[in-house]
């Protein structure tokens, strides 16, 4: 049997097919902009399609595979979350100077490279920034329409769309807030934690989970539930994903190893390991975050983090934030052969390898 992640891939190209031929006439420019959507479109872990899966399943029950035509539209529900979290990453590549995503190049490095090797005049940094802001503005504009019109009951698409509209303040605010750290510099954890939660945490997890459980006409308690549940499992993913970018091997990432230290992200890990350094180790650690870094330098600042303690403080907080979850879980008003599920989808996200 195909996999949910299959499926959801199959979706997302039957909607670049559509969007591809509804764009035809606009001739071979266009037609750029929709092969790089389509790349852009493939590949990840489809967290957020399967936590919005569990939250209608955790309200629904199971079974929901056996309607046809309630299952082909949730599951254009969960795909619009994949095309959501796409838009944000090709403008998250630019704003960071991001050279590759998912072991290719990111799309205004795609572009910029395009009109290079076409020799064509003007520049070419700025044709593959202004392609990565517009591919990113039209996959934002894909992911509303596709949630608008997946096919499910109008008034639970209603309360969907509310929910992804909040989603979508609520990310891109976060996303200003990591701009405004980092020209900032120094940053506490509790900033640091404030930025994760909402650039990701919430977009990643809780938002999914309550836009599946309201396609499904969840109540405000199973809502509130999902929360208790869904907010620190996105926390514990998002700390996952910053010890991955300061230490992960780049098989895993699908970026050079270290590439958070050289883009200088001011994450809850660089915050509390500036904290538990000496002065002058600090000040060396300070000094090369966000520096054109070669591996031996890479190197020394992993072992300054790895000195410091902030390793493993991220990680007891990890497994502190994981443990409320499964304990919000446990006490969680939805349907019971949904919990096994989500604690799954929770481990899966939480307990990627170094």
């Amino acid at each position: 049997m195909i996999s949910f992640a299959d499926q959801v891939q199959v979706t997302l190209d039957t909607v670049v097919d559509g969007h591809a031929r509804r764009l035809e006439p606009l001739g071979a420019d266009a037609a750029l902009l929709i092969e790089e959507a389509r790349t852009a479109l493939r590949g990840g872990k489809r967290l957020r399609a399967a936590f919005c899966r569990a939250g209608f399943v955790a309200v629904h029950g199971p079974g929901v595979e056996n309607d046809a035509a309630t299952y082909d539209a949730l599951l254009r529900a969960c795909a619009a979350l994949e095309i959501l979290h796409a838009s944000a990453l090709v403008h998250d590549d630019f704003m960071d100077s991001s050279d590759t995503r998912r072991g290719r190049p990111a799309t205004h490095v795609a572009f910029a490279d395009r009109h290079r090797d076409a020799g064509w005049p003007g520049d070419a940094d700025g044709y593959g920034a202004a392609a990565a802001i517009l591919l990113g503005d039209l996959l934002l504009s894909w992911a509303d329409e596709l949630l608008r019109e997946c096919g499910l009951p109008a008034d639970r698409v209603t309360a969907a769309m509310r929910l992804l509209d909040l989603t979508r303040s609520e990310v891109i605010a976060g996303q200003f807030l990591d701009v405004s750290v980092q020209t900032r510099g120094r940053v506490s954890v509790e900033e640091a934690m404030r930025m994760l939660r909402y650039k990701s945490a919430k977009y990643s997890v809780e938002r999914p989970l309550h836009i599946g459980a309201a396609l499904a006409g969840a109540s405000t308690e199973q809502l509130a539930a999902l929360t208790d549940f869904g907010l620190p499992v996105g926390e514990a993913f998002q700390l996952r994903d910053d010890l991955l970018g300061a230490l992960g091997d780049a098989a895993v990432t699908g970026k050079p190893a270290g590439d958070d230290l050289r883009e200088g992200k001011r994450t809850v890990l660089i915050a509390h390991a500036l904290a538990g350094l000496t002065e002058d180790d600090a000040r060396q650690l300070d000094a090369g975050l966000g520096t054109p870094l070669d591996e031996t330098a890479v190197a020394q600042l992993q072992d300054l983090l790895r000195r410091s303690g902030a390793v493993e403080t991220v990680e007891k907080l990890i497994d502190s934030l994981t443990e409320d979850a499964f304990a919000a879980l446990g006490a969680a008003p939805v349907h019971p052969q949904a919990r096994e599920e989500l604690r799954e989808l929770a481990l899966a996200a939480v307990r990627r390898e170094l």
